[in-house]
């Protein structure tokens, strides 16, 4: 396993959007979903799309386990949103790509989804609450979109600044 390298904005790439995984779930597809989860766990995050890695295809890894308990890794080898309910709740979301910056987004409260797991059996269930949230703003990123695309342009151009800014401070830093 490997922790690899997280695309922040602006990075283009995180614009692409990302091609199904063919030929089912595969060592080579395990390995980079083990990659994906060391390099969340160390950041630390959530929740990690391939893209963000510089991957695009649509693999996602979650772990939404509380501080203190146990890990729990989830795996998402082409998932899909089958359903959502009408209702929505505001959520405060975060992303690695977009370090540091918080923002609250109104996303469906329930989704059915279905994706091939690690040992790439097929899943069909729903999700709800924060694994609801998570599930949807990684499935974001296999479109091409972040959640500040959610924001206003105001607020998204300022996340960005501000992401770009604390980039060239480390570099400066790092230059010392």
């Amino acid at each position: 396993m490997a922790i690899r390298e997280i695309l922040t904005v602006p990075d283009p790439r995180l614009k692409q959007v990302s091609k199904p995984v063919e030929g089912g779930v595969t060592d080579e597809i395990r390995a980079l979903m083990d990659d994906m989860l060391e390099t969340m766990y160390d950041a630390p995050g959530i929740g990690l799309a391939a893209i963000q890695i510089g991957v695009p295809l649509r693999v996602i890894v979650m772990d939404l386990a509380r501080e203190g308990e146990e890990p729990q890794p989830r795996y998402f080898v082409n998932p899909e949103i089958l359903e959502t309910v009408e209702e929505t709740k505001p959520y405060e979301e975060g992303c690695l790509s977009v370090p540091d910056i918080f923002d609250e987004v109104e996303r469906p409260a329930r989704c059915r989804i279905r994706y091939l797991d690690y040992n790439g059996n097929l899943v069909d269930e729903w999700a709800e609450d924060l694994y609801a949230v998570c599930i949807q703003h990684e499935m974001d990123h296999l479109k091409g979109t972040l959640f500040i695309d959610y924001l206003s342009r105001l607020k998204r151009d300022r996340a960005i600044d501000k992401v770009k800014k604390a980039r060239l401070r480390a570099i400066r830093e790092d230059a010392n």
